[in-house]
């Protein structure tokens, strides 16, 4: 039996090297890219109050001890959001942030429990600016990356051509032949009716499963595998009841959210921002509770957030995983890949 190999062995890193040497020109790259258009880039702490308020993020939880010995929780954040968010509040009107997030209860060959995320926000601008955003960042990824195809597994994206806008609703009709708009509207979700789809799917259905759950099993199932073939894919229009820190359209039975993927992989999540403190603080409450149902725990709300995008501009931003635009720029297979310096599996080697 062989010996285990440890990522900082001279053979294993040689092995990666080249993955490695072009997520630093990925790196160098993008800050040009955000450069060239005027954004300045942000260096948000780590620490806060509050990890974020979503449902299914967890968090690395720390502890503060002040000199008069007085001790505090805190976490590590799972993005630089509310901290951006403060800055436009403060001013700032392009502003962008490329640095380590950390998510517990995450780990696989697209997930890494600190990992590296590109973030960026305008003020005064429609959240479809973003779509521009992603289509010449893509373009950008691959020219750093001396290629022209994205690839991931089986799946391969031609990198410069025009993405496809897709909208959710259209999604759940042509790879899973569901009529999601007969399962909710701008008031009500109807949740055994999305139960009935979700089961006649072949997909498991339990007592506890609300519409969100629900949507997210058949999306993740689904939809997500099949998106960003051959191109890109913007999926936009997301349900209302999906909204997560996006403002509604409208119709509001959307929300300005939209995802981009690319070879079946999820790479960004951008939103036209809320910039109403009430109507976010309840989101807020109500995915805490769904938190503490589901995991047994949840997080505190950061009240300077909510004071601070109740000053915000009209915003828009998006959130791009680093890592993984690095992975389809060299065909990496794992995270773990591209990672300088990844954390060892408890009882591992690698």
């Amino acid at each position: 039996m062989s010996k285990p190999s440890f990522w900082w062995e001279p053979a294993a890193h040689a092995e990666k090297r080249r993955f490695l040497t072009a997520r630093a020109a990925l790196a160098k790259a993008a800050r040009g890219f955000f450069d060239a258009r005027g954004f300045i880039e942000a260096d948000t702490a780590v620490l806060q109050i509050s990890p974020g308020n979503e449902t299914h993020i967890s968090a690395f939880a720390t502890e503060m001890i002040a000199p008069d010995e007085a001790r505090s929780r805190l976490y590590l954040h799972s993005s630089p959001e509310f901290a951006l968010k403060k800055l436009l509040a403060a001013g700032e009107d392009k502003i962008f942030s490329l640095g380590h997030v950390f998510r517990n209860r995450e780990r696989g060959p697209l997930h890494h429990p600190e990992f590296t995320m590109l973030e960026w926000y305008r003020t005064n601008a429609p959240y479809t600016a973003l779509f521009t955003d992603c289509r010449e960042l893509l373009a950008i990824a691959a020219e750093a990356g001396q290629t022209d195809t994205f690839r991931y597994r089986d799946a391969t994206a031609n990198a410069f051509a025009e993405p496809e806008i897709l909208t959710v609703a259209d999604a759940f009709r042509r790879y899973a032949g569901v009529d999601l708009l007969q399962t909710y509207d701008a008031q009500s979700c109807d949740r055994n009716a999305l139960a009935d789809r979700t089961a006649a799917l072949g997909l498991r259905v339990v007592d506890d499963d609300t519409w969100s759950d629900l949507f997210s099993k058949i999306l993740s199932a689904r939809i997500e595998p099949n998106l960003g073939h051959g191109r890109a894919t913007l999926l936009v229009d997301y349900p209302a009841p999906e909204a997560a820190l996006a403002r509604l359209k409208d119709d509001t039975r959307f929300a300005e959210r939209f995802e981009l993927y690319s070879c079946g992989v999820e790479l960004a999540n951008g939103f036209g921002e809320l910039t109403d403190a009430n109507e976010q603080r309840a989101r807020f409450i109500g995915d805490m509770i769904a938190r503490e149902r589901i995991y047994g725990d949840a997080y505190p709300i950061d009240e300077d957030f909510l004071a601070a995008i109740a000053q915000m501009p009209p915003s828009c931003g998006i959130a791009l995983g680093f890592d993984r635009l690095v992975m389809l720029a060299t065909g990496a297979r794992r995270i773990e890949d591209v990672l300088w310096t990844p954390i060892a599996d408890s009882g591992t080697a690698r």
